[in-house]
């Protein structure tokens, strides 16, 4: 009898037909997603340059003096400037304290079922069109401030502020509660180990370790305040050369019309003066003076930022026990609640209004109609018009922002790609009334497209593609990397691992970052204004590409609210902002869907 000595199976073999097919196209098109980066880039400052090589520029007259008047061959840009840099400032006054309060009362005081949709409600404001906030400031601020300063209509620099303050509080607000809840809980529990009040918690523990990053949200809200035209252009009043010289001037400068960069490119003169010659030159300055500040904000945005994620010291408590801690706590967190009420009682308030003003929206007749006249009829045509931008663009953006986002977030170790990252944040950045006239100068005029839903397009490429980019490339940054270890291991080629880790693991960040980008772009109104859109005759679909123009709901309402002395076209643009605001919902409501589905599904593929 023998006996049989039991043998322990072997694993199954991996079948070898399951591994990832070779996909060396990944290369080529991972480049063409840098590649556009660089060329918006190029292109921007190939345009500023060539208007400048186009008529002499007196850069000491532009950055020194007040007076502006082309008939008399005078460029002084000092106004402009100052009329920025006050607005910016005024905004930031207002919007940072609130916006810090409520970061902080968000991500230290609420519970997390309580925290999470006032934190979306509050981030909806960032998705409100600036044309929205432009209209909103013509009817509801322009009033306030001509009661608050006794001076007739309300154009002014504090009603531009007081715009601007509304519309960069979001990102601070977004910024600061990633910048808080990056904080280790250790800190947390370490100091109320000690004994501290939450006051003193926050305080001693907390925010030596956030602020940095809640600079780079300061910085990152002046960008946009910097950048913004529209809204702020229909309450400043344009007024051009005024400079207080003395205190009591630059109180009453507050109440009185003003002029900033971004206002000054929007204006008439952008088409009246030309593609060459002085007055050209000196706007082209202008917009060298304006980008140079965005960039500027928004690189030392980025360096804070990085700054704060190397520094690993634990902070030290600084904390003075007195008999009125508990009062005093009691009080930071009454007014810190208060702080997170204020932006969404705003965003509630903006909807009322919204639903009050613009009553026809509610009628389907409004919807599936053309416009008649100046201001009678519906908004088929521009309905039509916008969902042809947004189509158009998210076709040409999607490729180019997922392959841009794929080559900054594998290889944003090495020098050329951290170059590349903040290319692409300043891009990001860029105002769009640059892009706009950009557009305009080489697509409209040097090519003969004149208006054109294709020059539309393609200027709105450059605002999506960013959003795109950067949402991938942080997706794809915080990836486990035990699963780029298992792909290693499994012997995948780098091709192999782009192709069947990477891509569907950024996947659902690329379809948020794209939406978010494309609400944004449906609400952009200054570089269509200069390359595709008019105000009325154009059909619903455009027939060709060249001299193809088409309607628009942003500049529909953005044309309407110049007019608002006439009830009927009041009325009407009311009802046409309430139309955009509801496809920019549907559009951040379909993000939020698909992002939800594809992080529950599978994320590889074979």
């Amino acid at each position: 009898m023998t006996s049989q000595t039991p043998v322990r199976p072997l694993p199954a073999a991996p079948a070898t037909g399951q591994r990832p097919r070779p996909a060396r196209w990944i290369w080529a098109w991972t480049a063409l997603g840098a590649c556009t980066i660089l060329g918006i880039l190029l292109v921007l400052i190939g345009y500023l340059v060539s208007g400048l090589a186009g008529g002499s520029v007196d850069w000491k007259e532009i950055l020194t003096s007040g007076t502006w008047s082309p008939t008399h061959a005078a460029f002084g840009g000092l106004a402009m400037i100052y009329g920025s840099g006050l607005v910016c400032l005024l905004a930031l006054a207002m919007a940072v304290p609130v916006s810090w309060a409520a970061a902080i009362a968000l991500n230290e005081y609420l519970p997390p079922h309580l925290a999470r949709p006032l934190r979306t409600s509050v981030e909806l404001l960032a998705a409100v069109p600036s044309i929205v906030y432009g209209l909103i400031g013509i009817m509801a601020i322009r009033p306030l401030v001509s009661t608050l300063g006794a001076v007739p209509g309300g154009d002014s620099l504090l009603a531009a502020a007081i715009v601007l303050a509304v519309m960069i509080t979001p990102t601070v607000v977004a910024v600061s509660v990633d910048a808080l809840k990056a904080v280790p809980d250790r800190y947390r529990e370490s100091a109320y180990a000690l004994g501290l009040t939450r006051q003193e918690v926050v305080r001693a523990a907390v925010l030596p370790r956030a602020r940095p990053a809640m600079r780079t949200g300061v910085l990152l809200g002046l960008a946009r305040a910097l950048g913004e035209a529209i809204a702020v252009y229909l309450v400043i009043g344009r007024a051009d050369g005024r400079l207080p010289t003395t205190p009591g001037e630059f109180v009453d400068s507050l109440f009185q019309p003003g002029q900033t960069l971004t206002t000054k490119l929007a204006g008439p003169e952008s088409m009246l003066a030309g593609t060459s010659g002085p007055h050209f030159a000196a706007l082209c300055a202008l917009g060298v003076v304006l980008l140079a500040a965005v960039a500027a904000a928004t690189v030392l945005g980025t360096r804070a930022d990085h700054a704060s994620a190397r520094d690993e010291r634990l902070p030290v408590p600084r904390t003075t026990f007195t008999a009125l801690r508990i009062q005093r706590d009691r009080v930071a967190t009454a007014l810190r609640l208060a702080a997170l009420l204020l932006p969404t009682a705003l965003l509630i308030a903006m909807l009322a209004l919204l639903a009050a003003r613009g009553t026809a929206a509610f009628d389907p007749g409004f919807w599936l109609s053309e416009s008649v006249g100046s201001s009678g009829g519906g908004v088929r045509n521009q309905i039509s018009g916008t969902l042809l931008f947004v189509v158009g663009t998210a076709t040409a953006a999607l490729p180019l922002g997922f392959a841009a986002g794929i080559l900054l977030g594998v290889y944003g170790s090495s020098r050329l790609i951290r170059t590349l990252n903040v290319l692409t944040v300043v891009i990001g950045g860029v105002p769009t009334i640059l892009l706009g006239l950009a557009g305009f100068v080489v697509l409209s005029t040097a090519m003969g497209w004149g208006k054109s839903w294709l020059a539309g397009v393609i200027v709105l490429v450059p605002v999506v593609v960013p959003v795109v980019a950067l949402a991938t490339a942080a997706r794809i940054r915080g990836m486990p990397p035990e699963l780029t270890e298992s792909a290693k291991a499994l012997g995948l080629t780098q091709a192999q691992y782009l192709r069947s880790v990477v891509v569907p693991y950024a996947w659902p960040a690329t379809i948020t970052g794209l939406l978010l980008g494309l609400a944004r772009a449906a609400g952009e109104t200054a570089p269509l204004l200069f390359t595709a859109t008019v105000f009325s005759g154009a059909p619903g679909l455009p027939g060709g590409i060249v001299e193809s123009p088409v309607q628009a709901l942003p500049t529909h309402v953005f044309n309407l609210s110049q007019d608002s002395g006439d009830p009927q076209a009041v009325t009407q643009a009311w009802s046409s902002a309430l139309v955009l605001v509801v496809i920019t919902a549907l559009l951040l409501t379909a993000a939020v869907v698909l992002r939800n589905r594809l992080e529950g599904k599978r994320w590889t593929s074979s």
